[in-house]
């Protein structure tokens, strides 16, 4: 199988290299331009490394970027954490089109923080999508998915790093394999059930306390550990990367009237 691949950082290095470990040929790596002072991106370094052409275009709709993919002759494009848009006529070049990897059960929870928010809101079950991209965000046809529990006391980085990220590089090599071989089939996204959440960042990781303590302990799972939740402590911002809910007594348990002093301590 030869592929190109569309990705970045510690995610897109796994999926370049689980690719050429089950020799397959990987033509060529696409990532975005690093921001000045920034580190080069792991994906970069990587594919340099093990003499993997790479391509660095700050726009894949431009027609330099879909000459470079032309030229690589590649049978699928694999999209892996990819923040840039990739318009049609860039993900259609490869002889059986592109997949993409989405972290989320789509079409729950489209766009760029879809790891944090379903902790944030409670959910106890999340998963990946690997699709067909399409021009919307997250709206492509389907191909595979798999779903993952989230545990009461689960993070974002447990989440991520324990389960959707290594079940990711798998699902894109299931995925791959199954579009060349043919036959398989891919399905439409359910309109009806579509929910689209933005970037989770300090903005929205702020404490509020009023708030329920179930709603400010999963804010906090949430975030951990980015954006990082947090709060102010006299005057001063504080961070806050881990809590427990500690059940000391329930309302019911309380004696007494109204107005009633039912203890001291």
């Amino acid at each position: 199988m030869r592929v190109a691949i569309v990705g970045q950082q510690d995610f897109g290095k796994s999926v370049l290299e689980a690719f050429l470990a089950r020799g397959d040929e990987v033509a060529g790596v696409f990532c975005a331009p690093e921001k000045p002072g920034a580190r080069a991106d792991a994906l970069k370094v990587a594919a340099q490394e093990k003499g993997v052409p790479v391509f660095q275009f700050a726009s894949l709709k431009s027609e330099e970027a879909k000459s470079a993919l032309r030229g690589l002759g590649a049978e699928l494009g694999i999209m892996a954490f990819v923040l840039q848009f990739a318009p049609q006529d860039f993900v259609g070049i490869p002889k059986y089109g592109t997949i993409q990897y989405h972290p989320s059960l789509l079409p729950k929870y489209r766009g760029p923080s879809s790891i944090n928010w379903p902790i944030i809101r409670g959910d106890t079950r999340t998963g990946l999508t690997i699709f067909r991209p399409t021009d919307g965000l997250d709206e492509g046809p389907v191909i595979l998915q798999k779903a993952t529990r989230i545990g009461p006391d689960d993070t974002l980085g447990s989440v991520y790093f324990d389960r959707l990220f290594p079940m990711g590089v798998q699902a894109l090599l299931e995925a791959a394999d199954l579009v060349l071989k043919g036959g398989h089939h891919e399905y439409p996204q359910d309109e009806a059930q579509a929910t689209y959440e933005g970037w989770c960042r300090k903005a929205e990781a702020r404490i509020h306390w009023a708030n329920h303590v179930d709603f400010i302990y999963n804010l906090i799972r949430g975030c951990n550990p980015a954006p990082g939740a947090w709060t102010t402590l006299e005057g001063k911002e504080l961070q806050i990367f881990d809590a427990r809910k500690i059940a000391v007594r329930t309302f019911g348990a309380v004696l007494g009237k109204l107005g009633e002093v039912v203890g001291v301590s």
